[in-house]
């Protein structure tokens, strides 16, 4: 998701190799310039940081961690808008949020994947479809309520958006919902038939809270279409879509410094929960290549059960980790999103993110076989992974369309897995698995992130 700059800043960070070298904190501040400018950061919000980041640095002494505090410390700055991050609950439920962009922008996608954020967060949520304009936004709306089992609300014979929007509100009382969350039209291009439209349903609806989502993948025309609206409409906050995409990264940077509305989701994937809570401080750590400790936790901590983690725990140490627990891991793996936004979040690993391809655990082909022949198996051998005898590996592979070399080397993977599990548990636990990354990053296995 930040591989470009993260890889760049690094790049910058090397030009000082020698404390007090003004001429080496001159090369790279002119590195840092280049970097920036290329990815899409507007040219004020670029002047500004650089002038910081050489304030800073020449105060505490030029060097290598003096220049990356000062980085650090004015990405952190810039990210920050006044206003709310993430979610902010109405003392007096439902929540109205009026969800606004252009035609594109990822808008309608992006309301499920707000609904499911919230559902996670025992939240219960209404979506409006009030995006008459568009051709199957409704029905695209109704298809993705229905793939996160949340309630929906429409009305294919009303015409008027407003009275659309009016109706859903009056059901999210009367039905005791938390958030109700409302999908406007949009246009190709920002015109006043839009505005006029936005400013009279925002008048009657008075919601709580107004985002923009815009298209990172849109560069500088994602800052200037964000301030319009906030001009014309008035926004509380922008979502920006698309940003695992082939993003050069600087969008971020600009809108928080430039249209005075903090940021408050990005958008990482195609999946519904590749939707995340915008923390400055934890995107300067992985823009950094320093990964996102606290968001994986709280990440995985949504979708995993506590008591049921203390039993596979338990389990794995015994050596008694099974295809009945291995398939529940991988139905739970799948819930977490994109696999590539994942390995970010990991410390040590997130400059790797860039060179892999993301897995889709729900239609990869390696998924779809190891779910058909754990399913062929009978319940006895789904327990016991010793019962594996020649026989029954030939029944399996018939019954889940597999040859005997494909079944023979999912079962492998199975107990490599289930082996390096119980040695990581042995070590203590994620520690051990910390001292693993430790050792292979000592090695050269793996890239170290930047200052450490």
């Amino acid at each position: 998701m930040f591989e470009v700059l993260s890889d760049s800043f690094k790049t910058t960070i090397n030009k000082i190799r020698f404390k007090d070298d003004a001429n080496a904190l001159k090369r790279a501040l002119g590195e840092l310039k280049k970097t920036l400018l290329k990815a899409d950061v507007h040219h004020k919000t670029t002047k500004e940081l650089l002038n910081k980041v050489e304030l800073d640095t020449k105060q505490k002494g030029i060097g290598q961690g003096s220049f990356l505090l000062a980085l650090k410390n004015s990405l952190t700055d810039i990210l920050t808008s006044v206003g709310n991050q993430g979610f902010v609950y109405s003392n007096k439920p439902p929540t109205v949020i009026l969800m606004t962009g252009l035609q594109g922008s990822g808008k309608t996608t992006t309301c499920a994947k707000l609904a499911n954020y919230l559902k996670l967060r025992n939240k219960k949520v209404l979506l409006c479809a009030a995006d008459l304009q568009r051709l199957a936004a409704v029905e695209q709306l109704k298809q993705l309520a229905s793939s996160i089992e949340v309630e929906i609300y429409f009305d294919e014979k009303e015409k008027n958006p407003v009275k659309i929007a009016l109706e859903a509100k009056k059901l999210a009382k009367k039905e005791q919902f938390d958030v109700l969350i409302v999908d406007t039209a949009g246009r190709l291009a920002i015109d006043d038939e839009l505005m006029g439209e936005l400013s009279g349903l925002k008048k009657k609806l008075d919601p709580d809270e107004v985002f923009y989502v815009a298209d990172s993948l849109s560069g500088h025309d994602a800052t200037r279409t964000a301030s319009t609206f906030k001009e014309k409409i008035g926004i509380d906050g922008v979502i920006l879509t698309k940003y695992d995409g082939d993003v050069k990264g600087g969008v971020a940077l600009s809108i928080a410094s430039q249209v005075g509305v903090p940021l408050r989701f990005l958008g990482t994937g195609e999946k519904m929960p590749d939707l995340e809570v915008f923390i400055p401080e934890r995107i300067v750590s992985r823009l950094m290549g320093e990964g996102d400790i606290e968001g994986l936790a709280e990440k995985t901590s949504l979708i995993m059960d506590e008591k049921k983690s203390k039993e596979i725990a338990k389990k794995i140490k015994k050596g008694q980790f099974n295809f009945n627990d291995f398939l529940e891991q991988l139905n739970m793996m799948k819930k977490l999103g994109s696999m590539k936004n994942l390995i970010s979040m990991v410390p040590g690993l997130s400059q790797m993110a860039g060179g892999i391809k993301d897995m889709d655990l729900e239609n990869s082909v390696e998924i779809v076989r190891i779910k058909a022949m754990i399913s062929s198996m009978t319940p006895k051998e789904r327990d016991n992974p010793e019962l594996m005898n020649l026989s029954r590996k030939r029944r399996i592979s018939s019954g889940a369309g597999l040859n005997e070399i494909q079944v023979n080397k999912i079962i492998k993977q199975f107990k490599n897995a289930a082996k390096m599990a119980k040695k990581l548990s042995g070590k203590g636990g994620m520690k051990g698995l910390s001292n693993m990354m430790s050792q292979m990053q000592g090695a050269g296995g793996l890239p170290k992130g930047l200052g450490r």
